[in-house]
């Protein structure tokens, strides 16, 4: 074939094509819009998504059961020191579980049978935002707490002034948790559910969760689920900080409660489904947390036209009905409520910083009923 009758069968080609786009340009188009869909209600959809029947259930079973016989493995690599090759000379592992399904009730489990003797803190990553400042001094304290139960049965005293307490800076309540004189058996475990999740994906966060992780006398259990989980972290985080122990454990367990934090595709949110978000962020925090959200939700009906109840007024209320001991105590359920978006804060006529429950007041009842 010479160069002409290549030219004249590559114009041929491209002649073709053009005739073609020209011909699929000009069909009739859709005159359907995005916007005329009808959106079914979130929590009619919700309610029509747990009706479906979970199938190989059998299976399944025997699979968990498969992964709660690994249980005196797991407790093993979180408890006693290994050598790290070149790396580091760090001891211990943190356990990452990954595969498909929920991992929640798995780790959950897990802890609740072998993590006994130590305290335990849960992260819910599926959340929009975490404070974490808050919670490195939960580990803080409770670390704290176990070295004061072993003081009693040693003649070993400690300093006051190594007790953590809110305005110490990170760094300060790190360098607590890592400190290489404490007692070697006391450590404190963190279990994070979706250290992968929207609220903890920045840079930042998992920086944070490294030096957590890296701490001496604190032990990682954690989840992923998103298949780019590990491009979170440099060499250095996975090698030398989280020291990940990887565990393929695939549940195939549908992801109810993550999934309440997401909306479902051609659904619209409705009061129903803040009512149930809610009831389930205050499910997972402790007793007293839940009777100060009741003090401001009565308030808040029974004073339907004002501002909100100042800050100074819940306090008093709360110091006596004994939910509060101090200030400071009351400030940590309030951060809490706040960065899971329960409670806002505005300033009234008065001048006073005053909080209140973005919900209806049927909403906000309903909330009420579910957590009695």
């Amino acid at each position: 074939m010479d160069a002409n009758e290549i030219e004249e069968e590559e114009f041929g080609f491209s002649r073709n094509y053009f005739l073609a786009k020209e011909v699929g340009s000009s069909r009739k188009k859709s005159a359907r819009k995005l916007s005329e869909i009808d959106l079914v209600d979130e929590e009619e959809l919700r309610e029509v998504a747990t009706t479906i029947e979970p199938k190989h259930e059998k299976e399944v079973n025997d699979l968990i059961n498969r992964y709660k016989s690994l249980y005196s493995e797991w407790l093993f690599v979180l408890r006693f020191p290994f050598p790290i090759l070149y790396y580091s000379d760090r001891c211990g592992f943190a356990l990452l579980m990954y595969g498909f399904g929920s991992k929640k009730a798995l780790i959950e489990d897990f802890a609740t049978r072998s993590l006994t003797e130590y305290s335990v803190v849960v992260v819910n990553g599926y959340l929009q935002s975490i404070n974490l400042k808050q919670v490195v001094i939960t580990l803080a304290e409770l670390l704290w707490d176990q070295l004061k139960l072993r003081q009693k049965t040693t003649s070993r005293n400690l300093s006051k002034s190594q007790q953590p307490f809110n305005p110490r800076s990170m760094d300060e309540l790190l360098a607590f948790l890592d400190k290489p004189d404490l007692e070697d058996e006391c450590f404190v475990c963190i279990v994070v559910h979706n250290i992968d999740g929207p609220g903890l994906r920045d840079s930042d966060c998992q920086q944070c969760l490294a030096s957590i992780a890296a701490c001496s006398h604190v032990r990682m259990v954690a989840s992923i689920d998103h298949v780019n989980a590990p491009l979170l972290w440099d060499k250095k985080m996975v090698h030398t900080q989280f020291n990940w122990y990887w565990s393929h454990v695939p549940t195939f367990a549908p992801y109810k409660v993550e999934a309440m934090f997401f909306p479902f595709i051609l659904a619209h949110g409705g009061t129903a489904q803040s009512v149930k978000t809610a009831s389930i962020v205050l499910q997972s925090l402790t007793p007293n947390a839940q009777n100060v959200f009741k003090v401001l939700a009565e308030h808040q009906l029974a004073h339907s036209d004002e501002e909100g109840m100042p800050i100074n007024n819940l306090y008093t209320t709360c110091r006596e009905r004994f939910l509060v001991s101090s200030q400071v105590t009351l400030n940590s359920h309030l951060t809490e409520f706040k960065d899971h978006e329960l409670i806002k804060t505005k300033r009234n006529s008065d001048g006073q910083d005053c909080l209140y429950i973005p919900l209806t007041n049927e909403a906000l009842q309903k909330l009420i009923a579910e957590i009695i």
